[in-house]
């Protein structure tokens, strides 16, 4: 699932390629893909011809483009979305979910989606942001993000460390792969408890999220495969960089001792028994 890094390299993408533009015709080739879009396909691509995206905005793992006029086009990868230009010549891909077409006849925006898992909708919005995301809470490299109110609630929660990282409306943005490495660097196990969590512990694990979002998100990202990519269909290479995440048995890169594994919520933690005692 791609992360805040991930997205963040998406809407770059966006804001540089499409902010600006007037959009003049919508392709809906699979429905799945505005499913929540209540109003079905057609409705949907009346609404948007004729609309300029005005920039290109995020919070967490959201992503949408604000419309002259009002609204918003509200979009989420899910497992493997991707938001591609592609100029017009350009074969369709296979998964192709949604066309636009612009009024300069420049790339298109495709919205391609293997598992159809993602999604676009119009949205209404609330304070600057869609109405069905404004309980996601601010990400650590927002700069209104609050860090005393969110060491405040971390601390004051009852349950593991690494489920509060998850938990979108403490703070958002942070998934599996970015959780277990942030929890790493700031040598914590995944299931210490938050209530134990002195507050100088917190403070450097709330260091260790930002820096290891802003370093992958400085090499374009975490790719495993070709699903996800960005707007230009380039694939990131922050992989190399991990130090916990998917290294089962490999040594630690600061003890040596091999990384372990282990189930967690239907997924996998990846921590050093050595740096990170339970």
């Amino acid at each position: 699932m791609p992360e805040l890094p991930e997205v963040e390299v998406v809407r770059r993408g966006l804001d540089r390629w499409v902010a600006g533009r007037l959009i003049t015709e919508v392709e809906v080739l699979h429905p799945r893909a505005i499913r929540r879009h209540v109003l079905g396909a057609a409705d949907f691509s009346t609404r948007l011809a004729g609309r300029r995206v005005l920039a290109a905005a995020r919070r967490g793992k959201y992503l949408w483009l604000p419309l002259d006029g009002g609204g918003a086009l509200l979009g989420h990868l899910g497992m493997s979305g991707q938001l591609l230009v592609q100029p017009a010549t350009a074969i369709d891909e296979i998964h192709l979910r949604v066309r636009m077409r612009f009024a300069d006849d420049g790339p298109q925006l495709r919205f391609v989606d293997q598992r159809t898992f993602g999604g676009l909708s119009l949205e209404s919005m609330t304070d600057g942001v869609p109405l069905p995301i404004v309980h996601i809470a601010r990400d650590p490299l927002d700069p209104l993000f609050d860090d005393e109110a969110f060491i405040r609630a971390l601390r004051a929660k009852q349950t593991g460390v690494k489920r509060a990282l998850l938990d979108q409306s403490l703070i958002s943005g942070v998934g599996n792969i970015y959780a277990d490495e942030s929890l790493w660097r700031a040598k914590l196990h995944y299931e210490a408890p938050t209530s134990g969590l002195t507050r100088p512990k917190a403070v450097a694990l709330l260091a260790a999220v930002r820096e290891v979002l802003t370093e992958a998100l400085g090499q374009g990202g975490t790719s495993f495969d070709s699903l996800y990519v960005n707007v230009n269909g380039e694939s990131g290479y922050f992989a190399r960089s991990l130090n916990a995440y998917g290294r089962a048995d490999e040594p630690c890169g600061r003890c040596g001792t091999p990384i372990r594994r282990a189930a967690f919520m239907n997924r996998s933690s990846y921590y050093c028994p050595r740096c990170q005692k339970k």
